[in-house]
């Protein structure tokens, strides 16, 4: 398959790719399309820009071998899985939508979890929160917030979201309830380097009060963790406003 039919699938499709330009040297011009679900890579570009594809998630330009490359990121949006079917999770989905996410709502109460309740779901599973996250996949693309503040659906999902490639996993709670629910965690099997992925309490300090607030400071959270930066305020910051593609976890 050539390039460019090669190309056309990827933008068709919602897989995962990255276009690789060389910008200049002696190989500018060449191209290298990395297919990241098929482990495939096409064109006359050199083949080691295949390694970077895997941490980039925003198009820009890259550094390889003394070389400025750009890289075109092709592939679904990111995707919010929230667990509990209450109104922080409809908050959650609403402001995940406004930023072009895909969104989730999992709760094993069918009397809950109903388009009318969780209206910016654009999806709704009712089952058991481990099942429901097995049946999901969660990829490297999926950030988990678990809102149900219940043992018995909290311990299932956060098990299974943290054994995961999920980017984010967070829980609400106070210190106090979070601190139990480690406990429980490793009880449960979860070993101490699963348990140290769990944002709880969930979210940025912002002083979030109402579901809309927490959403916001839940989603901010994510957002600076998929960036790879801490979330503190701009003017304290030394990095570059707005992230390079390289930067990226």
């Amino acid at each position: 398959m050539s390039l460019a039919e090669a190309l056309l699938e990827v933008a068709r499709g919602d897989e995962r790719a990255v276009l690789f330009t060389v910008l200049d040297g002696e190989r500018r011009g060449a191209k290298l399309l990395v297919r990241l679900d098929r482990g495939e890579r096409v064109g006359d570009a050199p083949e080691s820009l295949g390694e970077l594809a895997p941490g980039l998630r925003r198009s820009g330009v890259v550094e390889h071998e003394g070389a400025r490359v750009f890289a075109d990121v092709y592939g679904p949006p990111p995707r919010l899985v929230v667990v509990g079917a209450v109104d922080t999770g409809e908050a959650l989905c609403a402001a995940a939508r406004a930023l072009g996410w895909h969104t989730v709502c999992v709760d094993a109460r069918a009397q809950f979890a109903t388009p009318e309740r969780v209206p910016s779901a654009e999806r709704i599973v009712v089952a058991w929160p481990d099942e429901a996250l097995a049946q999901l996949g969660l990829d490297r693309d999926t950030a988990v917030a678990v809102l149900t503040h219940d043992e018995k659906f909290d311990i299932p999902a956060l098990v299974a979201a943290l054994r995961s490639d999920a980017f984010y996993v967070a829980a609400l709670g106070s210190r106090v309830a979070q601190q139990a629910r480690r406990e429980r965690l490793l009880e449960a099997g979860v070993t101490q380097e699963e348990l140290d992925r769990l944002r709880g309490p969930a979210g940025l300090d912002i002083g979030a009060e109402s579901p809309a607030e927490t959403a916001i400071s839940i989603l901010a959270e994510a957002l600076a963790l998929r960036a790879g930066r801490g979330g503190g305020p701009l003017r304290e910051s030394r990095e570059r406003i707005h992230v390079e593609p390289r930067e990226r976890g």
